[in-house]
């Protein structure tokens, strides 16, 4: 048996040597939610959410616009009481111990919360004092996140002047500088360039993987979320679906066809036409999964004369997704 310290609390938790199954020891969740619920008014945002977050765990809390993942995130937060249920939150409830649970989390929101006539170090050490920090630890931490997040050379200019992607990583950078054992991020991409949103998830990655941070994410970038060791799918304020990304994907039992086009529109309208099926439009890829590859991918074969490259893939997130939630007419609009 080895120990795993975690860099965030000075914690260690015990890790099998002989690579079995976090799941399988008895170890307090980081987060539990008991039929978490809201309301705004006769509008049901968050049903009723159960879940469990191991400590060190990389868990992504996925679902349409309006599914109820922000409403989720801000009572688990305790920035938002919930009309019924329970959360625990490192131990900590979120009604009778709010203050315990802030200590212990770090939040990065959708919208940017920097004050932008502040400069980033200013931004920073404005957090540093509302946890309490001494002088010299601020400015220790303050040092090793801006260089971290490469912000060392702009930590004396006025974050109004940042980019979109350095705003971003200055907002991660004021989530972990208290070093909270978990960390809740709500879209942390959302925006972003790709060359950013590697640099963030390279990071993100490391900081769960190496230090043990518990990260509870939510994102609309679905491949963003293959690398959680597990995901829950949530629908109309309920999880509908839940576990590792492998399994899930496995348990789909389907395959998918993609074809790339530089006119997706027009292979689409031939993909119906040739086989009765809607598919899915993303940059230039036309995508549908189906029962029976073997069955239609001879239909395809007039598609392959256009120039239509044709290949045929595992099923992804995003087809898991799409299999399992439900048609978002009369979405009740609330947002995430």
């Amino acid at each position: 048996m080895t120990r795993q310290t975690n860099w965030c609390t000075g914690r260690c938790y015990p890790w099998p040597d002989d690579g079995s199954s976090v799941a399988a020891m008895t170890v307090a969740p980081a987060i539990a939610a008991s039929g978490l619920g809201r309301d705004y008014g006769s509008i049901r945002a968050v049903d009723a959410i159960d879940l469990e977050v191991r400590p060190g765990e990389f868990f992504g809390f996925l679902g349409p616009n309006g599914a109820g993942k922000t409403t989720t995130i801000r009572m688990l937060t305790t920035l938002l009481r919930p009309s019924r249920g329970s959360a625990q939150i490192a131990g900590k409830d979120t009604l009778s111990d709010p203050l315990g649970v802030r200590r212990s989390i770090g939040v990065v929101f959708q919208e940017t919360t920097l004050d932008v006539d502040l400069t980033a170090q200013e931004n920073l050490r404005y957090c540093t004092r509302l946890y309490g920090l001494s002088r010299r630890e601020s400015e220790l931490r303050i040092d090793e996140v801006l260089r971290l997040f490469s912000l060392s050379e702009r930590r004396n200019e006025r974050v109004r002047s940042f980019s979109g992607g350095m705003r971003r990583a200055l907002d991660l950078a004021r989530g972990v500088l208290h070093r909270p054992s978990i960390l809740f991020l709500d879209e942390p991409t959302l925006g972003l360039d790709p060359t950013q949103r590697r640099r963030i998830w390279g990071f993100l990655r490391r900081l769960c993987s190496e230090d043990g941070t518990t990260l509870f994410l939510t994102t609309h970038y679905l491949e963003e979320a293959d690398p959680c060791d597990r995901v829950a799918i949530v629908d109309r304020g309920r999880i509908v679906i839940a576990g590792e990304p492998t399994v899930l994907k496995r348990a789909l039992g389907k395959e998918s066809i993609e074809l790339s086009s530089e006119h997706p529109e027009a292979v689409a309208e031939q993909v119906i036409r040739l086989t009765g099926i809607i598919p899915r439009i993303r940059d230039s890829v036309v995508s549908f999964i189906v029962e029976d590859a073997a069955a239609v991918m001879p239909l395809m074969l007039p598609l392959t004369e256009q120039d239509v490259e044709v290949r045929l893939t595992r099923p992804t997130l995003e087809d898991v997704f799409v299999s399992v939630t439900t048609d978002r007419e009369g979405s009740n609009g609330l947002g995430g």
